[in-house]
């Protein structure tokens, strides 16, 4: 009896178009855990960044020494950070026109957080189609190289005078390594993708939110100083 074929073996008998295909599922397979751990890095941060500026910002915090303090930290800052500080930063310049209204002032601020939230909600997206894209094509690319060693093993073995199951068996075996090697990229990669787009939706959520809750302690301050004078 054979000794079985180990994964090298099947690879370096597989034919050069299904060699290439192996070849590229590996380096889909590996481009897509790399965007696993980034985006799993990135919106953790994210997360926590939201729960720890908004304990800060409730916690009574007068806005113009937070924003004073996020300033300072400039490059640095993220998330519910930069929608806070493009907020107010409009507020603030607007507000200080002479010919000021209310109802511009508030537009002008929404119209800059909105902006920021956007910019934000493309941050955390990034990369995202990538792992959709490879959890969709990377069965079919694997399907193709099997599809194709198969047919070279029955085609090698119609031309043989004496076919026998041991002939066939290792060249429908190796074929079959590329389905796996599909299933094995896209897996991973759709799993992680629709998990980092519910949180995605979860943090936007958050963020959009909070800059409708900002929205309204700005609205207050200045109608209030409005009726004030």
């Amino acid at each position: 009896m054979q000794a079985e074929l180990s994964f090298i073996d099947l690879f370096l008998e597989a034919s050069l178009l299904v060699k290439l295909v192996m070849l590229t599922l590996v380096a889909m397979s590996v481009a897509s855990w790399a965007i696993i751990f980034q985006r799993y890095k990135l919106l953790k941060l994210a997360q926590e960044n939201a729960t720890k500026f908004e304990d800060k910002f409730w916690s009574g915090a007068d806005l113009n020494r937070l924003y004073k303090e996020l300033s300072a930290r400039s490059g640095s800052t993220i998330g519910l950070e930069n929608l806070f500080c493009s907020g107010f930063r409009e507020y603030a310049r607007l507000n200080n026109l002479s010919d000021k209204a209310p109802a511009a002032v508030m537009d002008g601020t929404y119209r800059a957080m909105r902006v920021s939230l956007t910019r934000e909600v493309d941050t955390m997206e990034n990369h995202l189609p990538v792992l959709a894209t490879i959890g969709s094509i990377s069965p079919y690319v694997g399907l193709f190289g099997t599809v194709w060693g198969i047919m070279n093993s029955f085609i090698a073995l119609g031309s043989a005078q004496n076919a026998t199951l041991a002939m066939v068996a290792p060249g429908i075996a190796e074929a079959l390594i590329a389905t796996a090697m599909g299933l094995f990229a896209a897996i991973p990669a759709v799993v992680a993708y629709n998990r980092f787009s519910v949180q995605v939706e979860k943090i936007e959520t958050a963020y959009a939110n909070f800059m409708e809750e900002f929205s309204s302690i700005l609205h207050r301050q200045t109608y209030g100083s409005k009726e004030a004078q």
